[in-house]
């Protein structure tokens, strides 16, 4: 099946996602679908029985989509890709996710926001994971504040595993590996980096977080791209503002200006924005044994609910079939347990247990 995934993946970069989907929808068996795909592209089978057997000999993990350990913010992303390649130990399932990202020409501003930010963040939350594009300017900024806070940091290129752009962060990316990060791709090794694929990986370094911090930004760039993805997937943006003569922060005062994204002045900004200390209050408290059934400010019909999200992520539809609550009402129960930091939406009207 390890395979047949990745066979999809390679048929997708001519074939198209769309047409893929429509393969499954027609022929109903996965087993259909590679032998259509096999048909197709002869060649590609080899190649990715040739990417399997080298990521087993330079020990980099590959995650399919069914896969436990796979992003599952990112599974819940309608582009997501059908497997990435992990190098590292990096949990990409952690609790607290969050990017930060922004124009390669980072001024000195921005680099003290990013030390302060992430210092701080760090101290607040200090299960929180940092995720960036290992670019130049922010992003690497961003990924030494991480290692510098002793917090882990995940790294999303733009290439295959057998190389790194830009070589001059090899240093910090090893790192990363011999931590709780890592590096992650989608792009199968021997993949050298093109001018398109960075805008292609932006929407992994979206869909695989909570929220997205822009730190400088001139009015146009990857940055607000990323900002554009990580809001058509329900998730949080914020933006760093800037002096309004500056160049680098137009593109974050434009978002700010725009309600595109919210105003970030401190860590504790993103820390009551997201309600994390609410999360980490029930969280610690599950850990002694307290359950949230038991919680009296939760009605009967909140509490069931909970026990249904118990078993994990589920759509609306599904939780109303589930605990037989109307629609109507239900959506009124999930904004309230929305209210009360104890679960958050996702994307495709799905909602997850915090």
């Amino acid at each position: 099946m390890l395979s047949h995934l990745i066979l999809s993946q390679l048929a997708m970069g001519t074939y198209g996602l769309i047409q893929i989907k429509s393969l499954y929808d027609e022929e109903g068996t996965a087993e259909n679908v590679i032998h259509r795909l096999g048909k197709t592209f002869p060649n590609e089978e080899a190649i990715a029985k040739t990417e399997i057997s080298w990521c087993k000999q330079n020990k980099v993990r590959i995650l399919t989509i069914s896969d436990v350990d796979y992003p599952d913010r990112l599974r819940h992303c309608p582009d997501a890709p059908m497997a990435i390649f992990v190098r590292g130990n990096a949990d990409l399932n952690a609790q607290h996710i969050i990017s930060i990202i922004g124009t390669r020409k980072c001024t000195t501003y921005g680099q003290d926001c990013i030390n302060t930010l992430v210092k701080d963040i760090a101290t607040l939350c200090p299960d929180v994971h940092i995720i960036s594009g290992l670019a130049y300017g922010v992003d690497i900024c961003a990924h030494r504040a991480a290692l510098n806070s002793g917090i882990p940091t995940i790294g999303i290129v733009a290439h295959g595993q057998d190389t790194l752009y830009p070589s001059l962060h090899r240093t910090e990316a090893n790192k990363m590996c011999l931590g709780n990060g890592g590096v992650v791709t989608e792009f199968f090794h021997g993949t050298r980096s093109l001018a398109p694929y960075f805008l292609q990986r932006n929407r992994i370094i979206a869909g695989m977080s909570d929220a997205t911090i822009v730190i400088e930004s001139a009015s146009r760039g990857g940055g607000l791209a990323t900002a554009r993805m990580a809001q058509e997937y329900n998730r949080e943006v914020f933006a760093v503002p800037g002096p309004i003569n500056a160049e680098y922060s137009i593109g974050c005062n434009n978002l700010i200006r725009n309600n595109k994204a919210i105003l970030l002045t401190s860590a504790q900004d993103l820390i009551d924005t997201m309600q994390w200390q609410v999360a980490n209050t029930m969280h610690e408290m599950r850990n002694k044994g307290i359950e949230r059934t038991l919680f009296p400010t939760l009605s009967q019909d909140e509490q069931k609910v909970v026990r249904c999200l118990q078993q994990g992520d589920l759509q609306t539809n599904i939780i109303a079939m589930q605990t037989s609550i109307p629609i109507g009402t239900l959506t009124a129960l999930l904004f309230s347990l929305e209210m009360k930091g104890i679960l958050r939406p996702l994307s495709g009207n799905t909602y997850h247990l915090v």
